[in-house]
């Protein structure tokens, strides 16, 4: 019931901010008590600005993937060349993404965010050049990859440490969930949109990667300044240092990366469509979009349900049957020659993987103080790009010596060895109940972020 009151009432809505309503000579004080959806984060400004520069971006990453791993298996026929662009994106991805993490501590990190988007329009622009000079040494596409992986360099510890920046923390698991159902669904509609795009010309697929990178700088320009929260005390290479420290200290966090890595590593089959899209299962570049698409659809959808009922009790359960999940799909994709089933295991493929993501991200964020959010999101993103890009070169490269099937076969069982091998040394993790409360200083930094929000 409301308490009455002259003058003008403060309540709190879903999205965690006080208003005042005036009310005559009085009012009532009133509480929403309901919890807040996913769609409540985009009341808030610079994330929704935030949302649409991830949407824009990932379009452009999924078709810019699909494009070279068509055109470079089309011109050498060799599943080592598809492994060595994945390689070409991890040597500068793990040199840069620690540095990038004590960046994003240390300067507004917005600013590098747009740094990010301005590596990768590099990257889409050496690609255009590529296809209109009309090259058949493949080298370009390599220093291509290679800007690419600088980028996401700079985008991972970023667009991770960011996030807690833009909403207040009641909000926060929402805002995730959104986040990656946003980048799930552009990781559906990109692959389709590059594949159909490519049958016009490689060049159109690399021209709309241009424009969508251009457009996710400009909207990231409009978020607010972001002042650093870390100490101004000069660049030492034992703080960029200090996310490591804090991951190796905390072995819920390090087993829930740990897991991801090494199950990833060994049970990727992105890097391989191509050669099964063209030698398998004989459908096309439209076909290797679908493919593509597959995994994002199952994502998206467990994203979706997610959002609407996030985890709460079992963490530890789900993220082990997530990661094994994952391994049983490759399995039957491995093992299958029908592309109505190869879709149906890429498609759980996707849903095991955007569980353990979830969690994996929660535990992260929830876990890490504001002072070294980037440093820490880094050491996340050397494990992640370790699973994506040098899982790739690892995927080619076992093709080439093994074959195609037995490499996905072999990787499949490696991914179930690895989720045994981590319920054993991280115990921890493996009886987790329920995630850690918000970091004081998470809650306390709710208030600068309503503030923002409110004048904005």
């Amino acid at each position: 019931m409301g308490l009455r009151r002259r003058g003008a009432c403060a309540s709190r809505g879903s999205d965690g901010r006080k208003r005042l309503t005036p009310a005559g000579d009085a009012c009532t004080v009133t509480t929403d008590d309901r919890e807040p959806t996913a769609l409540d984060a985009l009341k808030h400004r610079d994330f929704a600005l935030y949302a649409g520069a991830r949407l824009l971006a990932t379009l452009a990453w999924q078709m810019l993937t699909v494009a070279v791993g068509w055109q470079v298996y089309e011109i050498t026929r060799d599943p080592l060349a598809l492994g060595l662009t994945g390689l070409a994106q991890f040597l500068p991805f793990v040199a840069l993404v620690l540095p990038a993490g004590q960046i994003a501590d240390l300067a507004d990190r917005r600013l590098v965010l747009v740094a990010a988007y301005a590596c990768e329009v590099l990257s889409a622009a050496v690609m255009l050049w590529f296809t209109l000079t009309a090259q058949q040494a493949v080298w370009p596409v390599f220093v291509a990859m290679a800007f690419f992986g600088a980028g996401r360099a700079l985008w991972m510890p970023t667009g991770q440490a960011i996030m807690p920046n833009l909403v207040p923390a009641q909000v926060f698991p929402r805002a995730l969930a959104l986040n990656s159902t946003i980048f799930q669904g552009a990781a559906i509609a990109g692959p389709s949109l590059g594949g159909l795009l490519y049958l016009l010309g490689p060049a159109v697929v690399y021209g709309v990667v241009l424009a969508f990178l251009l457009g996710a700088m400009l909207l990231v320009m409009a978020i607010r300044p972001m002042p650093a929260r870390s100490r101004r005390d000069g660049w030492q290479w034992r703080d960029t240092l200090e996310g490591l420290h804090f991951v190796l200290g905390k072995r819920t966090v390090l087993g829930a990366m740990s897991l991801d890595l090494f199950a990833v590593l060994f049970g990727g089959v992105t890097a391989l469509l191509p050669i099964f899209a063209a030698d398998v299962l004989h459908v096309g570049p439209a076909g290797l979009g679908a493919l593509r698409t597959a995994p994002g659809l199952g994502a998206v959808l467990t994203a979706l349900v997610l959002a609407a009922h996030p985890i709460s009790r079992h963490v530890g359960r789900w993220m082990f049957g997530g990661v094994a999940l994952y391994g049983v799909a490759t399995l039957v994709f491995g093992a299958s020659t029908h592309v109505g089933l190869s879709l149906a295991a890429l498609f759980v493929l996707g849903a095991g993987d955007m569980v353990s993501i979830y969690i994996r991200h929660m535990l992260v964020q929830l876990e890490t103080p504001d002072a070294i959010r980037g440093r820490v999101s880094a050491v996340n993103a050397i494990f992640i790009g370790s699973s994506n890009e040098l899982g790739d070169f690892e995927s080619g490269l076992t093709a080439r010596l093994f074959g195609l099937v037995p490499a996905v076969l072999l990787g499949g069982a490696a991914t179930l060895a690895v989720v045994a091998g981590a319920m054993k040394a991280f115990p921890e993790l493996r009886r987790m109940d329920r995630f850690p409360p918000a970091r004081r200083e998470q809650r306390d930094a709710d208030t600068d972020t309503a503030g923002a929000a409110k004048t904005s």
